[in-house]
């Protein structure tokens, strides 16, 4: 079994191809390192609990590239299959196919995506050594989801924004969750259940306006141009964390963001505005896509 002992310090970053281009749902790139989940340092194995592993059927891949988002930012991460690339005969049996369970960024290096991967033919042992080529895939249907439903967060932050920042004290956006079942984003301030139909109504006309969603990768100099330096990370580096991915929806929204999105607001599909709690100073404004 090939194998890096899970050792990660000198594998490469890996290039996240899905922050550029959502739309790729396969990719050949190659292996950069393979090893099981149980030589992962104690840190790293904890990004995998909650996905109940079988430390004797369960690896970590990293790759040149990949077109899987890793949960963060709110969003779940993509499931999908990887598959070993090679010719099939006689003496070469068919190319071996994981699935691709979870996938996370590295506790000791973000720019690294760690692959939680379990051969779907259990009898399968042998792990792809570096510079193996293979071939990423993408589940369509759940990438389309968690991309609808990221959009979704945006838009409603959007008109939360417009129809209560004017009206409620120390109104502030804070974060969002975009899972589906419990989707919400969080906000400073007191939000009463008054606005809700204001909201929904404000959340509508973005969807049905059809907004684009532009991606760009902005420097200090491009929020300074647009008078939103407040949206830049507490503590970000620019010397040595470079530029940053920013979410540009129309008129309606700028963040910086890693996820996924749909190319316009109208493919979100329906956006419901749900319940709208309120505790300790915020508020939680809930919502689903149908």
């Amino acid at each position: 079994m090939a194998e890096n002992n899970g050792n990660l310090d000198k594998v490469e970053n890996t290039i996240l191809r899905y922050q550029h281009d959502a739309s790729i749902l396969t990719l050949s790139t190659k292996v950069t390192s393979s090893s099981r989940l149980t030589d992962l340092s104690e840190a790293n194995r904890s990004l995998f609990k909650a996905a109940d592993p079988d430390p004797d059927q369960d690896f970590i891949l990293t790759t040149e590239e990949t077109i899987f988002h890793p949960q963060g930012g709110g969003q779940p991460s993509d499931e999908g299959s990887i598959t070993i690339l090679g010719k099939a005969n006689e003496d070469n049996p068919p190319s071996p196919t994981l699935s691709m369970r979870l996938a996370r960024h590295s506790t000791q290096n973000p720019n690294l995506v760690l692959h939680l991967v379990r051969f779907t033919d259990p009898t399968s042992t042998t792990l792809p050594p570096p510079s193996t080529p293979i071939s990423l895939k993408v589940d369509p249907a759940k990438r389309t989801l968690y991309s609808r439903l990221h959009t979704a967060g945006h838009v409603l932050g959007g008109a939360v924004r417009a129809t209560c920042s004017a009206s409620v004290p120390d109104f502030d956006e804070l974060k969002a969750s975009h899972y589906p079942g419990s989707a919400s984003c969080e906000f400073q301030g007191l939000i009463s259940g008054d606005f809700k139909p204001a909201i929904q109504a404000k959340v509508d006309e973005i969807v049905a306006s059809a907004e684009p969603v532009e991606i760009g990768f902005w420097g200090k100099e491009d929020f300074a141009r647009e008078g939103l330096e407040r949206l830049v990370p507490d503590g970000w580096d620019w010397d040595a964390g470079g530029v940053l991915r920013v979410v540009r929806i129309g008129k309606v929204d700028v963040y910086p963001c890693g996820g996924t999105h749909v190319e316009r607001t109208d493919l979100c599909g329906k956006v419901g505005v749900r319940k709208i709690a309120r505790q300790k100073g915020g508020s939680r404004v809930g919502y689903s896509v149908d």
